[in-house]
C-alpha cells in the first residue's frame, strides 16, 4: 500500500479545472452506497479483531476491481490528524472517519472521483464525485463499482428491508444522494432559512460545508435525501433533481433582484470583500471564505474576469487550515495561520483589478435608499 497520501492527491489548480452543468450554483454532485458483508457484525458492534478482518477483506475486494486500479489505500492508523483533516476538507472522508484509528481503512480512486471509506459506520460506504450537477453521472460511477464489488463479496440483504445498514435510515437502497451549492445570492437576500425550511418539508437535509451539524461557510451548503427505504436510487436522483433545479432558479432569480433593487449595497459587499482580501494582513479561515464566496458571485456576475475562477476555487481549498498547514508549517499557531492565509491572499490576488459592476442599463440607483427593504 503506498503510505503517502499527498504523492497521490491531485493539486487543487489541476482539479478544478474540470468543468461540469451548472457549476455556477452546482459545484458538485455526490452519490453514496452504504453496504456491509454479511458474514461480520456492524462496526460498531465488532470486535477490533472482526473490524480488523473485515478491513483487510475491503482493502483486497476493493483493490481487486477495475473501477479502483491505480488507487491509493491504506488503514486510518497510517494517516495522522493533518492528513485526516485534508482529506476532510477536500470532502474525501466525513469527519466520523477522519476520528477513526485501528480497524479503518481508505481506498481513493485516480482523481479522486471514486472513494470507498471502511469501518465508517458501516463495512463500505463508496461515494462518486462529479463537478457541477450529475447526479445521474455519478450514480452510474458508483452503481458500477457497487456491482464490481458485490460479484466479489456477499453483502448483507434481505428481501423485504433491502441492503441492511447500522443506522435504520439508510435500509433499503443504502444511498445518499447530495449536492453542494453555493447560495451567495439567497444568503445576501435573507431568504436562505426560508429555502431550508421548504427542503426539509419534503424529506430532504440541508447541511453545511463539512456535512451533518457543519456551519454553511462561505455561502455552501449540501442537500441531500433522507429516505432510502421504498424509493429506487432512480426515483431519490429525480426527486432531487427538481428539487436542486428549483433552487438553482431562486438562486439566479435572487442574484438578479440583488442588482435590480440593490445595485449599492450588492456592489459594496462584493467591494468591501475585493478591498479586504487583497490588503489584510491577517485573516480567519471563516471569513476568508466568506469572502471568497463574495469574489466568486462577482465573477459569475461579471464583474471580475471569468479568468480568476479557478485561483478563487482553489483558494476556497488552500486557505483550509489543514491545507494551510501542510503547504506551510505543521506547527502553525492558529495566530500564525492567520498570517500566512493573509499573505498567501494578496500574493494571489495581487493581479486582480478592483470590481467593475456591470448593472442593467435601465436600473436606476437612486432609487435605492439607505435602509430600503425590497
Amino acid at each position: 500500500m503506498t503510505k503517502n497520501i499527498h504523492d497521490f492527491l491531485t493539486p487543487p489548480a489541476r482539479g478544478l479545472q474540470t468543468d461540469g452543468p451548472n457549476m455556477s450554483i452546482v459545484l458538485s454532485s455526490r452519490v453514496r452506497l452504504a453496504r456491509n458483508f454479511e458474514e461480520f457484525p456492524f462496526p460498531e458492534h465488532a470486535s477490533e479483531a472482526q473490524r480488523e478482518a473485515v478491513l483487510e477483506k475491503a482493502l483486497e475486494t476493493v483493490q481487486s476491481v477495475p473501477q479502483m486500479a491505480g488507487s491509493f489505500s491504506c488503514a486510518m492508523s497510517d494517516l495522522d490528524g493533518l492528513d485526516k483533516n485534508i482529506l476532510m476538507e477536500r470532502h474525501l472522508i466525513s469527519r466520523e472517519h477522519a476520528a477513526k484509528s485501528s480497524g479503518s481503512g481508505l481506498v481513493v480512486g485516480k482523481g479522486e472521483h471514486l472513494c470507498v471509506l471502511i469501518n465508517e459506520e458501516d463495512h463500505l460506504r463508496m461515494q462518486a464525485l462529479c463537478p457541477g450537477l450529475q447526479l445521474m453521472a455519478a450514480w452510474k460511477a458508483v452503481d458500477e463499482l457497487d456491482t464490481a464489488l458485490e460479484s466479489k463479496a456477499k453483502y448483507a440483504f434481505d428481501s423485504k428491508l433491502g441492503y441492511l445498514t447500522a443506522c435504520a435510515t439508510n435500509l433499503g437502497t443504502g444511498i445518499r444522494v447530495s449536492a453542494m451549492l453555493h447560495l451567495p445570492g439567497m444568503a445576501l437576500r435573507d431568504s436562505i432559512s426560508q429555502t431550508i425550511q421548504a427542503v426539509g418539508k419534503l424529506g430532504l437535509a440541508v447541511r453545511g460545508l463539512y456535512g451533518e451539524g457543519s456551519e454553511a461557510l462561505g455561502n455552501i451548503f449540501q442537500i441531500s435525501n433522507q429516505r432510502t427505504l421504498g424509493e429506487t436510487e432512480r426515483e431519490i436522483i429525480e426527486k432531487l433533481n427538481k428539487v436542486l433545479a428549483q433552487i438553482i432558479e431562486q438562486e439566479k432569480n435572487a442574484r438578479a433582484l440583488l442588482l435590480e433593487k440593490k445595485p449599492k449595497s450588492l456592489c459594496n459587499q462584493i467591494g468591501r470583500a475585493y478591498g479586504i482580501l487583497s490588503n489584510a494582513y491577517t485573516i480567519a479561515s471563516k471569513e476568508a471564505l466568506n469572502l471568497l464566496s463574495l469574489i466568486r458571485l462577482g465573477i459569475d456576475l461579471e464583474f471580475f474576469p471569468e479568468s480568476y475562477r479557478t485561483t478563487v476555487d482553489e483558494l476556497f481549498v488552500l486557505t483550509q487550515p489543514a491545507h494551510l498547514r501542510r503547504n506551510y508549517n505543521e506547527k502553525l499557531t492558529p495566530e500564525e495561520r492567520d498570517a500566512i492565509r493573509a499573505d498567501m491572499l494578496r500574493e494571489r490576488l495581487q493581479n486582480l483589478e478592483r470590481p467593475v459592476p456591470k448593472l442593467p442599463k435601465e436600473i436606476d440607483s437612486s432609487r435605492e435608499r439607505p435602509g430600503q427593504t425590497d
